[in-house]
Order: C-alpha cells, then sequence, then structure tokens
C-alpha cells in the first residue's frame, strides 16, 4: 500500500478508547511503547529507563517493541494497539492534515531536536560538501522514507531543481551494499544509522551533507502519544516522560549504560559501534535549542514553519495547527530537562 493511502486509511481502524489505571494504587499502569525501528544505540536511552526501574518507579509497566518507520508508529499509536511511540513530526504533520478534527496522535516530548536527515557521497564520485555536487549522480533511497521526501525543501534552499539528481530506490538494507559496491553516487540515511557505512568505507572517502546545514531546521522523531491516553490520564503519560527525560539526561553524562542495557535485549550488537552511534544521535537530540530551553521542548515559530513547509511539499489540503501536532503540557520540569555540562 502506498504511503499516502496508507495515512490516510489508517481512521478507519482506530479502537475504541481504552480505559487506563490510575496511579497511586500500588497497581502498575501498563503501556505499550513502539520503537520507529529496529533496536540500537540510537534509542538506547529508553532501555536504561527499563532496566534501572525508571518507569516502575513511576507506576508504569512498560513494554517496548520494535518499529517499521514512523508511519507505522503514527497508526499503531491512532489504531488504540500501541499508547506511546516514537515517530517523525513531518509525518505525524501529514497524517493530522489527512485524518482532520480532533488529533488522534499528538507529540509530547521532542527527541531529535533536529532531524538527523543526511546525504551522503562518494568523494570519488566527485561529491563534495556542497549539495551542488550532487547534480546528475545517482541517490539511493527507500521507496517511502524521510530523507528522501524532505528532499524538495533542500533543493529550494539551495536554489537546485528538485530533480537534480537520479533516484535509485533501494531496500533500506542494501544501502551500504550499492554504496561500497558503488552501483550509486551516494544515497539517503539518518547521520547516526550510518555507523555501518562508516565501519565499511573510511569517513575521508566520504562527504556527509547534512540537511540542518542548507537551512533545512525541521524537527525529527518525538515521543507521541494517543490522544486517548492524553485526555483520560495526563498523569500517566506525564510519568513516562519523567522516566525517560531521566535516563535520556544520564545517557548524555555516560551512554555506556544505557548502551549496556540496551544490548541485554539484543546482545548481538557491537557496543563499539552503538557508541558511536549514539555520539552521533546526541548531536540531533542535543542540538543547539536544548541549551536554551530544554531537553523534549521545541521553538513554536520552528514548528510553525515546519507544518508551513510540509503542507507546501507534500502538497496537503489541510495545514494542521501545531498545537495539535504537539503537547507540551506534560513535559518535565525545565530543571530536569538541562543538558549535562561537558
Amino acid at each position: 500500500m502506498q504511503r499516502r493511502s496508507f495515512l490516510a486509511a489508517s481512521a478507519a481502524t482506530l479502537a475504541a478508547p481504552v480505559v487506563f489505571a490510575q496511579g497511586g494504587s500500588g497497581k502498575l499502569t501498563p503501556l505499550k511503547f513502539t520503537l520507529d525501528f529496529r533496536i540500537n544505540g540510537q534509542t538506547s536511552p529508553f532501555f536504561l529507563a527499563l532496566a534501572k526501574g525508571y518507569y516502575k518507579d513511576e507506576g508504569l509497566d512498560v513494554s517496548i517493541d520494535t518499529g517499521a518507520g514512523s508511519v507505522a508508529s503514527i497508526t499503531r499509536i491512532a489504531s488504540g494497539v500501541y499508547q506511546l511511540g516514537l515517530g517523525d513530526i513531518s509525518s505525524l504533520v501529514e497524517f493530522n492534515a489527512q485524518n482532520p478534527g480532533t488529533p488522534m496522535v499528538q507529540a509530547v516530548y521532542q527527541y531529535y531536536n533536529r532531524a538527523p536527515f543526511v546525504i551522503i557521497g562518494r568523494k570519488d564520485r566527485g561529491v563534495t560538501g556542497d549539495f551542488k555536487s550532487l547534480a546528475g549522480k545517482k541517490v539511493a533511497a527507500a521507496a517511502v522514507e524521510s530523507t528522501r521526501r524532505a528532499w524538495p525543501m533542500v533543493a529550494r534552499k539551495q536554489g537546485m531543481r528538485g530533480d537534480a539528481f537520479q533516484w535509485q530506490t533501494t531496500d533500506f538494507s542494501a544501502r551500504d551494499n550499492v554504496m561500497v559496491r558503488g552501483d550509486v553516487d551516494a544515497a539517503t540515511y539518518f547521520h547516526d544509522s550510518a555507523v555501518s557505512l562508516f565501519a565499511r568505507m573510511k569517513p575521508e572517502e566520504l562527504s556527509v551533507l547534512k540537511y540542518a546545514d542548507a537551512g533545512v531546521n525541521l524537527y525529527g522523531n518525538a515521543i507521541l502519544a494517543s490522544s486517548n491516553l492524553i485526555a483520560q490520564n495526563p498523569k500517566v503519560v506525564a510519568a513516562f516522560l519523567r522516566a525517560s527525560n531521566r535516563a535520556i539526561v544520564e545517557t548524555f553524562a555516560n551512554p555506556a549504560p544505557s548502551i549496556a542495557a540496551m544490548r541485554q535485549r539484543e546482545p548481538i550488537l557491537d557496543e563499539k559501534i552503538e557508541l558511536e552511534r549514539w555520539g552521533i544521535t546526541a548531536q540531533y537530540v542535543g542540538a543547539a535549542d536544548t541549551r536554551g530551553h530544554g531537553l523534549g521542548d521545541i521553538k513554536k515559530l520552528t514548528l510553525e514553519q515546519q507544518v508551513d513547509e510540509v503542507a507546501d511539499v507534500f502538497g496537503l489540503k489541510v495545514k494542521p495547527a501545531s498545537d495539535a501536532i504537539f503537547n507540551t503540557s506534560m513535559l518535565p520540569s525545565r530543571s530536569e530537562r538541562s543538558l549535562p555540562k561537558a
């Protein structure tokens, strides 16, 4: 099913409202949290919160499942199968535009303060630090993924045509292979997902073109919550955010325990690689804005500009209000969300 019809059809699959247990009775409230993708260092803080009992301390019994992309996360939450998850803000804008009215899913904590969208190119194919060097090249990307879909925003900022290069549709799992073999000149990535490529090609052989450096200020994956849960028990959402934020702050101070907790779930993963991955993730979770307003928060104007850009580039007929996209009322206190001093 194509992304657009998948998003539009999701409203028809909504489950009946779920009744959530109230805290304070000694009984843990069960919550299902879906990741956006596989388990790795990008999301290791959530496993630290689980391993150290931070969710239980807040009266929650949290289960964490792997995901199948941001669209799947949003529809899983909208359907009632999951109450919380990680998903891309731009995808949420599109979902809410195609399901107008009272939002079924809202962002409640901004994880990636900037979307880690990059195009990585081979220097031996003429790809430099300038986006214009991609002109005429072959760029690998999955058929429906955020970095590819956001390219027109970069093209406009750079004064380039949207079709300046040729897309080569490639499965996520094959992206490294086509880069290493030289079947393509470049490929789209979440920056922190590219550590697998960095393990096979020398960094000096590659140019990393960051969308953020092109002036495209997009919020990336956020913690999303179902509107049913927000309406019925906002204290449960606040409790989940406090526990998660506690682990995120600790991971900035020392990522090793988070990686160890994550490897309890996925022992096959390499500790060194996942520490390297988190090092890249941290640049986007703790982007410059977070020094001003703390982890998890947003600037309303930046979000409004993102809604405008997504509506324009994706051709949305309805433009959701920023307040329908993001609900900041359940964030932990500002002092709890401060980044540790370097």
